[in-house]
C-alpha cells in the first residue's frame, strides 16, 4: 500500500476514535447528570392513560422518530408526529390523555411552537429535551430535562453529532427504565415482535406444540398393536402413556420397539415404555426445548402446562422448532 494511503488511512481512524471519545465522554456526563428531571418525566410517561407522542425536527426529529419507536416496542404506546405536519390538522392525533415529548438542542426550534401552544391550551403533560436551561422549550414544560453541556464531535462544531447521541441514549435510559418498573416479561416482548430472529427467540413452547388430537396418546392399559397404530397415525416417532389420572407415565420410542422385538405385539405398553420421560413446561422458551433435544439426542417433547401438572399439554417436536426459525 502506497505511503500516502497508509498515512490517510491513519487519519481517518484518528479521526473516528476522536469522536467517539468526544461522544462517550459525553455519554458519560450525561449519565452523572440524570436526576430529579428525569424521574419525572418517567413518572408522567408511566400515568399516561394516552399515547407518548415523541416529536422533533431535522435532526432530532429522526432521533424521535427511534425513540418513538423504542418505546413502543417495549410495551409504552408511542408514535412519532411530524412538527411540520402536526401545524397542518395532525394536532388532532393528540388526545388530553397523551403525554407529549418534544427534542430540540437549542430549544429555540420555531417549528415547535405550535406543539408547545397545542400542549399549554389543552393542559397536556409536556416533557422537554433540550441543551440549554434558559431557553423556551424547557420554560413552557411541565418536565425539562437539559443535557449537559458538551462540544459537538464535528471539526467545526456545528452539526448535530454529540448532542443527538446523548438525546437518543436519553431515549434508551426512559424506555429501558419504563420496562423495568413495569416489570416489562419477555413473553410481552415477544408480542411486539412476532417476527424475524428475534420473535424466534422468544417463542414459547406453549406457542410451538401440536395439541388434542394431533398428539400421540395411549393410557397406561393399552396393548402395543394399539399403540403402534397411533405412532403411525401421528407420525412423530412416539407415543405418550398416560395414567388414569391423564398424567404422562411414560413413553415409547423407536428405541424402546427395537430392544422388545421378541414378542413386540403380545406385550402391553406398560412393559415396553420408558418411564419418567423427560418433559419440558409449556411456559419454557422453545430454545430450551432445542438445547434438552439436542443435549439428548432425541426428537421430541412432551410438554406439561404448569396449570395442570403432570398432564401433557401436546407434544414438541426437532423440526417444529426449526420450522419457526428457533436455533
Amino acid at each position: 500500500m502506497p505511503e500516502d494511503a497508509i498515512l490517510r488511512d491513519a487519519s481517518l481512524i484518528a479521526s473516528g476514535r476522536r469522536v467517539i471519545g468526544i461522544e462517550a465522554a459525553a455519554l458519560a456526563s450525561l449519565a452523572d447528570a440524570l436526576g430529579d428531571s428525569f424521574a419525572a418525566a418517567a413518572q408522567l410517561l408511566l400515568a399516561t392513560r394516552g399515547r407518548v407522542i415523541v416529536s422533533g425536527m431535522g435532526k432530532s426529529g429522526h432521533v424521535a422518530r427511534k425513540i418513538a419507536a423504542t418505546l413502543a416496542s417495549t410495551g409504552t404506546p408511542a408514535f412519532f408526529v411530524h412538527p411540520a405536519e402536526a401545524s397542518h390538522g395532525d394536532l388532532g392525533m393528540i388526545t388530553r390523555d397523551d403525554v407529549v415529548m418534544l427534542l430540540s438542542n437549542s430549544g429555540e426550534t420555531p417549528e415547535l411552537a405550535d406543539l408547545i401552544a397545542y400542549t399549554r391550551r389543552f393542559a397536556i403533560p409536556l416533557v422537554a429535551v433540550a441543551g440549554r436551561a434558559e431557553s423556551t422549550l424547557i420554560a413552557q414544560a411541565d418536565v425539562g430535562i437539559v443535557l449537559p453541556p458538551a462540544p459537538e464531535a464535528c471539526p467545526v462544531g456545528l452539526a448535530p453529532t454529540t448532542s443527538t447521541t446523548m438525546t437518543l441514549a436519553l431515549g434508551d435510559a426512559l424506555a429501558v427504565a419504563l420496562m423495568e418498573t413495569r416489570a416489562f416479561t419477555p413473553a410481552e416482548f415477544r408480542d411486539l415482535h412476532p417476527g424475524g430472529r428475534l420473535g424466534a427467540r422468544l417463542a414459547t413452547v406453549g406457542q410451538l406444540i401440536h395439541r388434542g388430537d394431533e398428539a400421540p396418546l395411549v393410557g397406561m392399559d393399552a396393548g402395543m398393536p394399539e399403540a403402534l397404530l397411533e405412532m403411525t397415525a401421528k407420525g412423530f416417532g412416539v407415543v405418550g402413556v398416560t395414567d388414569a389420572e391423564g398424567r404422562l407415565v411414560g413413553v415409547v420410542t423407536d428405541g424402546d420397539l427395537r430392544r422388545h422385538m421378541d414378542g413386540l405385539l403380545s406385550r402391553g405398553v406398560a412393559e415396553v415404555m420408558t418411564r419418567a420421560p423427560r418433559t419440558i413446561a409449556t411456559t419454557a422458551l422453545a430454545s430450551e426445548a432445542l438445547g434438552i433435544m439436542n443435549g439428548s439426542r432425541i426428537t421430541t417433547l412432551f410438554a406439561i402446562d404448569p396449570a395442570a401438572p403432570g398432564r401433557p399439554a401436546g407434544v414438541l417436536h426437532v423440526h417444529d422448532c426449526l420450522r419457526a426459525g428457533v436455533a
